[in-house]
């Protein structure tokens, strides 16, 4: 069953799990205004849902990952909010601070992962979906409040991806400013990945095992 399936009759406002909006491909950053850049990190994506029946961690496959990640769980559960849904990565960070893939893969991940937010789509209630990314993102920044959310950045996509690059992370996401949160690959939001970045050799080794 998809995530789109998972989802509650018509969404409305009170929204069920809903498919998370996907980057497209693509091969330079974007530049010049009118775009915000986020760095990706190499991790398992999470949609964090929290309602009456309590914090649910799923991944874009559909799997319920809350029990794996307990102390995500619980820090959802201490939003000050009714209910919200958030979207964002679980990563474990190395010695250097850059998530490392390896590292959420292992038992002790749990006990580690932290929630790198980067979307906020219902507080209490309220479906944001429709409203532009950068209110999406002030309201998430209100939300957490000095907790840990992703970074990102309004300067132009090559600089970014450059600094991003050297950090050693898996690339950048660039986003339309003003685009709406839509399930599903979004032309509006664009990934350029990091040809030194581990993930790039794993997936490469994947399709060529293919």
């Amino acid at each position: 069953m998809s995530l789109r399936e998972r989802t509650y009759p018509r969404l409305g406002i009170r929204l069920g799990i809903v498919e998370p909006c996907l980057p497209s491909p693509a091969k330079a950053p974007p530049s010049g205004p009118g775009w915000v850049h986020e760095f990706k990190h190499d991790g398992i994506r999470i949609l964090a849902r929290r309602d009456g029946a309590g914090v649910r961690l799923f991944t874009s496959a559909g799997d319920d990952f809350s029990s794996r990640f307990p102390f995500i769980a619980m820090a959802v559960s201490k939003l000050p909010v009714r209910s919200c849904l958030i979207d964002g990565e679980a990563i474990v960070c190395d010695e250097n601070g850059v998530a490392v893939f390896e590292l959420i893969c292992r038992d002790d991940a749990g006990e580690r992962a932290v929630l790198s937010a980067f979307d906020l789509l219902e507080p209490d209630g309220k479906d944001l979906r429709r409203r532009p990314i950068e209110k999406r993102k002030e309201l998430l920044a209100q939300l957490l409040n000095g907790r840990k959310s992703i970074s990102f950045f309004g300067e132009d996509g090559e600089i970014v991806f450059r600094e991003a690059c050297k950090l050693g992370c898996e690339g950048i996401v660039s986003k339309r400013l003003g685009s709406i949160y839509r399930s599903g690959r979004s032309p509006l939001w664009l990934k350029v990945k990091n040809p030194n970045a581990p993930t790039v050799k794993r997936e490469a080794e994947e399709d060529w095992g293919r």
